[in-house]
């Protein structure tokens, strides 16, 4: 048997894969019950299940039709991204909104083929006051601004 779409054959079996296993965790983990009286699995099981089909439609797929290679898979950005969003989760209760906004602008952009300074700074600042007039003022969250070792604060 060969593979005309290398491709698609693997993002099928991505999708039957993330399928399976969230039909079988669904299944071990809570009570499925009926269509009419739905518990608290039916509604993952039906998803992991539709996405299962799905990727069982892209793998016949990829085999009946010719399609492009796979590309190169490049770890950096994956890496830098990941550690973006870790970055934003530690620093955001001891630096505050600011630094961890910041942070995660800066090395989120390092994941890129092109770093600029500047225009990492401006879409940092960007970003920081952004969050700041969403999250803290419009929507009244109780996020720490500014790093926790300044004690006066000039922004609350």
């Amino acid at each position: 048997m060969r593979i005309g779409s290398p491709k698609d054959f693997w993002a099928g079996v991505m999708f039957a894969g993330f399928g399976a296993f969230f039909v079988a965790w669904s299944l071990t983990h809570y009570a499925m019950e009926s269509a009419v009286r739905m518990g608290p699995g039916y509604f993952p099981v039906v998803l992991g299940g539709l996405l299962l089909l799905l990727g069982a439609l892209v793998i016949f797929r990829s085999l009946a039709a010719d399609g492009p290679r796979v590309a190169r898979f490049h770890f950096r950005p994956l890496v830098l991204v990941c550690l973006a969003v870790l970055a934003y989760g530690y620093l955001m209760q001891p630096g505050g909104l600011a630094v961890a906004t910041a942070a995660a602008v800066f090395i989120g952009a390092l994941a890129g083929h092109e770093f600029r300074w500047k225009e990492v700074s401006v879409v940092a600042l960007v970003l920081v006051v952004f969050s700041y007039l969403v999250f803290v003022k419009g929507l009244t969250l109780p996020f720490p601004v500014c790093p926790s070792f300044i004690d006066n604060c000039p922004i609350r």
